[in-house]
């Protein structure tokens, strides 16, 4: 069987059609061999993830350059035949001028859609001031439409994980960020089905992300009939493969045991889905 390579105009159409009605879900890769698994698996879209790239590369999360998370973002884009969001965390930059910049180096690399954040990095001042915030979604904006890119624009109030869960000024902003001309709202760390409902409401009808970081007894039918149109697992996958890992060490270094081993994926099985893969691609 060979697949149908798209452009990536051809992706974006895409992506904005997925956002157009239903709801989705867009796990996060963190290399091309995760992403490649996960396109195979059937899922419309990918997104990047910065804690589970960063972490891979030894570093902490918001602690990568903006050249090797452009690099990434192509890496990623170009390996997989369905449309790509980039976590693009804060832009790389305070000032409107600078997310301008970044916002255009990023829709370069191909990306389908890509999203900025409201949080500074500071933990003394976790979130732009209100009118900044705006003005660097603005900037972000106009770098997309200049660049001439049908590309989804995603922007993000980070209060809830940030130490600020104040739902009222999350809103204030998301409905302020989508009047600003984003294409998609994002507030991660809400968890309640009051919570959802509310920020679903408040930028109807533009649709929402929603981030599932941990078990839950959400479905994507119960996330679906709350109005969520997006569901991102951010660095979870990431986190499942740590987890795993850091188990199966501490066993080994701790108590000289290697239960942690037991029901791994034979190489084989790797070594054919990646082989078949690279038939498939190949056409």
């Amino acid at each position: 069987m060979t697949t149908l390579a798209l452009s990536v105009a051809d992706k974006r159409r895409t992506f904005h059609k997925l956002h157009g009605s239903g709801c989705f879900v867009i796990p996060n890769p963190w290399n091309v061999g995760t992403a490649r698994y996960l396109q195979a698996q059937g899922f419309k879209a990918l997104a990047t993830t910065s804690s589970g790239f960063a972490h891979a590369q030894g570093y902490a999360d918001g602690a990568m350059s903006r050249e090797a998370v452009l690099a990434h973002l192509r890496e990623i884009a170009d390996g997989v035949d369905v449309p790509v969001n980039a976590d693009f965390e804060n832009g790389y930059a305070d000032d409107p001028e600078g997310v301008a910049e970044s916002f255009r180096l990023a829709v370069a690399t191909g990306v389908a859609g890509v999203s900025i954040e409201d949080s500074t990095g500071d933990s003394d001042k976790p979130l732009y001031d209100f009118d900044l915030a705006l003005a660097r979604v603005r900037a972000a904006r106009d770098a997309i439409n200049k660049a001439g890119a049908d590309t989804v624009f995603t922007a993000r109030s980070e209060g809830f994980i940030v130490g600020r869960p104040d739902l009222a000024e999350t809103i204030r902003r998301l409905k302020a960020f989508a009047d600003a001309g984003a294409d998609c709202l994002y507030a991660p760390g809400i968890k309640t089905a009051e919570q959802i409902g509310a920020v679903v409401q408040a930028v109807a009808p533009k649709p929402v992300n929603f981030l599932m970081s941990a078990a839950t007894n959400f479905t994507v039918k119960d996330l679906a009939d709350l109005g969520v149109r997006r569901i991102s697992l951010g660095g979870t996958l990431a986190r499942v493969a740590w987890t795993a890992v850091t188990k199966a060490v501490r066993e080994i270094a701790g108590e000289g045991r290697f239960g942690g081993l037991a029901g791994t994926m034979p190489n084989a099985e790797l070594n054919n889905f990646f082989r078949e893969d690279v038939r498939t691609r190949r056409g």
